[in-house]
């Protein structure tokens, strides 16, 4: 096994390999352009060796903002004719070749995180960014709140793609009419670690509904076949929210519309609480039903800064069940798989969030247990997108970008003291 420092080493070689000067991509083969929240926790990562380049990173993931102050999950900078859906499936109205949806909002987290570490020289760079950091986060308030959570309009804009959360929900979508495609992950990935090929149908489906209306909101609301409450963009817009109000103070910007929103998000959390499952739990718009999933979203909670014990009590079922926390699906559930990407592997992704929250809120225990899960798999494995629970076994794309940014930032023995921890 490679020791701390040979790791700390080939996450930067890791980093560097997979830049494109001014942005980042995931990993080079399955994810070859620019992804909104993995460019975020890049930046994170670019911060423990190269402060410039790190901001440069927010930068050019803000560049791509729209009109509205979207920003999308993916920016086309440059072409790749064997990626798909690409720029001419989406056909988007922004002035870089985009997707039309968005993802979770960590960006306002971790460049707070960076600029608090060293913020000599850094202020010009901070104040241009604010004003488009919070123009997204209102966008989210004005398009996307159901009863004060904040909802999805596709599965991949929750970063969580093939969750079983989603499953009632999709199950009423007929993917008819949707035209023959050649998918670009399952030529990258073994297809038993992937969604089926009825997932991606049917998200294909979605991004036709949403090309049709030229990804206009107020007509995609009209009638919106898939709208879901969820835990995941909930939970990172209230924390984005909050740190964004604190760069704002420093900054001397005017705070009240977020302080506003934060109300109204906190709020909107708690009507995610599922009773019968005591448990936090993605809520559908459209029906009100419940997904009835504990998954690892369900455990940001105390990144937001809210407390349930029941959820303490989950933490420990749900991880005593397995030889690696935290699942992305209960262990215990009929739908859980331990290979397949949001419906059991653990992602580092997800680990750095709760484990942050966890220790934030006092639970040293869980988060120092949190961060040894994340560590140990990657000291054994390398540097993948996501693990087997089980057996600890890599999955998905290899050389990840954000995976390399956790070890640095959070995960590595090396990352220092005042790592979140």
């Amino acid at each position: 096994m490679e020791t701390s420092k040979d790791l700390d080493a080939r996450a930067r070689e890791i980093l560097r390999r997979n830049d494109r000067g001014a942005y980042t991509v995931p990993t080079a083969d399955l994810y070859p352009h620019q992804w909104n929240w993995d460019s975020a926790f890049a930046a994170l990562g670019l911060a423990t060796f190269d402060l410039d380049r790190a901001w440069t990173e927010f930068e050019t993931l803000l560049a791509g903002q729209w009109g509205s102050g979207m920003v999308p999950h993916i920016l086309f900078h440059e072409r790749d004719t064997d990626y798909f859906p690409g720029p001419e499936v989406w056909d988007s109205p922004g002035d870089i070749p985009s997707s039309g949806i968005s993802q979770p909002p960590v960006a306002a987290t971790l460049v707070r995180r960076i600029w608090e570490r060293d913020r000599v020289g850094y202020e010009d760079r901070m104040r241009a960014l604010f004003p488009k950091l919070a123009a997204w986060h209102g966008w989210f308030m004005e398009w996307r709140l159901d009863r004060g959570a904040v909802c999805i309009t596709h599965p991949w804009e929750a970063g969580r793609d093939n969750a079983p959360d989603w499953d009632e929900a999709m199950s009423r979508i007929n993917p008819h009419g949707v035209n023959g495609y050649v998918r670009h992950d399952t030529k990258c990935v073994d297809p038993d670690m992937r969604p089926t090929k009825l997932d991606y149908d049917r998200y294909i489906w979605l991004v036709d509904r949403g090309r049709e209306v030229n990804w206009d909101e107020g007509e995609r609301q009209k009638n919106c076949d898939f709208r879901v409450a969820d835990p995941t963009m909930t939970f990172i817009l209230l924390r984005a929210n909050l740190d964004l109000t604190a760069i704002g103070y420093r900054l001397g910007e005017d705070t009240s519309a977020l302080e506003e929103w934060t109300g109204i998000l906190a709020d909107g959390a708690e009507t995610l609480w599922n009773p019968s499952l005591a448990c936090f739990d993605s809520r559908d718009a459209n029906s009100g039903a419940w997904a009835n999933c504990v998954s690892n979203a369900s455990f940001l909670c105390w990144y937001a800064g809210i407390h349930r014990d029941e959820m303490r009590r989950h933490y420990d079922r749900v991880t005593s069940s397995v030889a690696y926390g935290i699942p992305s699906h209960d262990p215990d559930s009929s739908k859980f798989d331990p290979q397949r990407y949001w419906r059991g592997p653990v992602w580092p992704v997800i680990n750095t969030l709760a484990g942050i929250g966890m220790a934030e809120s006092g639970l040293k225990r869980e988060a120092g247990a949190v961060r040894e899960f994340t560590s140990e798999l990657i000291r054994r494995n390398g540097f993948f997108e996501y693990y087997n629970p089980c057996d600890g076994s890599p999955a998905g794309g290899r050389d990840f970008t954000w995976t390399a940014a956790i070890w640095l930032a959070w995960a590595s023995q090396g990352a220092g003291d005042d790592k979140w921890a």
